[in-house]
């Protein structure tokens, strides 16, 4: 039962971290059910790894397994439950997410571990009633439990879990350092044209309201200023030659594929609020792609490419 809700509570986690959009599951609300019922199960499960601990059957790796999934636990549900509260977002060098986050994947390995070394087979006598009753009061715990966290300990968040900030914060995926270009020297390469700032700024801009839903646990929206990706591609006479996607990359290196068929809904911005971009924000240019979290709007844009690579080749979160 634990395995299972560990498992339930990273895949939704990882969901709820990805998608951009409110699904008609709350993808969220289920994750913190999961988290709420493995607290539930903390009495039961103190007993069992009591017991174990005091055996001598039990070989020390085991009771390291135990123990270091019992930490891996307490500080993932610790660190989610601190996080929704609002009132905390970093522990020394570290945001809560990422907390959370490597400490979900401990926990998940953790499990595997065990699991590889102590192998139960399931029984056909385990789905019995009373499984499925102990299995019905759980859930119903951890919905009332769930329910009662929100009401009284949690702050508003989005579907995506993300607390709300009144601005919006310089964050950057992973080891991506601020760049501080120069404008003079800067250029964004479209299929075979080139524009510089000016040359940008020229095009037809729009602006327009998105809410920018990071990662790293916070969201906050934005009017900003840019040119679409399809009327930058007319500008710069992209063909349709049959290309599966467009790439979008930073100066860093850090880039994205998009399919052709969203070129409509992403913007190449390059002012917020009424303000240019600072550097942190990716000045001189940055990519704004609404309803998709915040690693997919790539900052210090330098190059936008039509690729024979489809969308899918890559992975759900970017690697570096």
């Amino acid at each position: 039962m634990l395995g299972l809700l560990v498992a339930a509570g990273v895949l939704t986690g990882a969901a709820a971290n990805t998608i951009g959009v409110n699904w008609p599951l709350d993808l969220i609300q289920v994750h913190a059910g999961a988290a709420l019922a493995i607290l539930l199960l903390a009495p039961w499960k103190y007993v069992v790894i009591r017991r174990g601990l005091g055996s001598n059957r039990r070989g020390r790796g085991r009771k390291a397994l135990s123990l270091a999934l019992l930490a891996f636990v307490l500080v993932t549900i610790g660190s989610g439950l601190l996080h929704s509260t609002g009132g905390v977002d970093r522990v020394g060098p570290l945001t809560l997410m990422q907390i959370h986050v490597g400490a979900a994947i401990g926990a998940l390995l953790t499990v595997a571990a065990h699991f590889a070394g102590h192998h139960v087979r399931p029984r056909r006598t385990d789905p019995d009633r009373r499984a499925l009753l102990r299995l019905g009061a759980l859930g119903a715990g951890a919905a009332v439990t769930t329910a009662a966290w929100d009401t009284w300990g949690a702050t508003d968040r989005r579907f995506s879990g993300s607390i709300r900030q009144d601005r919006l914060l310089v964050t950057s995926w992973f080891d991506d350092g601020v760049q501080r270009i120069d404008q003079a020297d800067w250029r964004v390469r479209v299929g075979p044209a080139g524009f510089d700032l000016a040359g940008l700024l020229a095009l037809p801009q729009e602006r327009f309201t998105a809410v920018l839903d990071c990662t790293s646990g916070w969201y906050g929206s934005g009017q900003w200023d840019g040119v679409r990706l399809s009327a930058l591609f007319e500008a710069a006479g992209v063909r349709d030659d049959g290309w599966r996607s467009v790439e979008v990359r930073s100066a860093t290196g850090y880039a994205r594929w998009f399919g052709p068929g969203t070129l409509d809904d992403l913007w190449l911005v390059t002012a917020v609020d009424g303000r240019p971009l600072t550097y942190g924000h990716g000045f001189p240019a940055r990519l704004v792609a609404p309803g998709r979290r915040g690693f997919w709007w790539v900052k210090w844009v330098t190059s936008i490419q039509p690729s024979a690579r489809p969308p899918w080749a890559q992975s759900v979160f970017p690697l570096s």
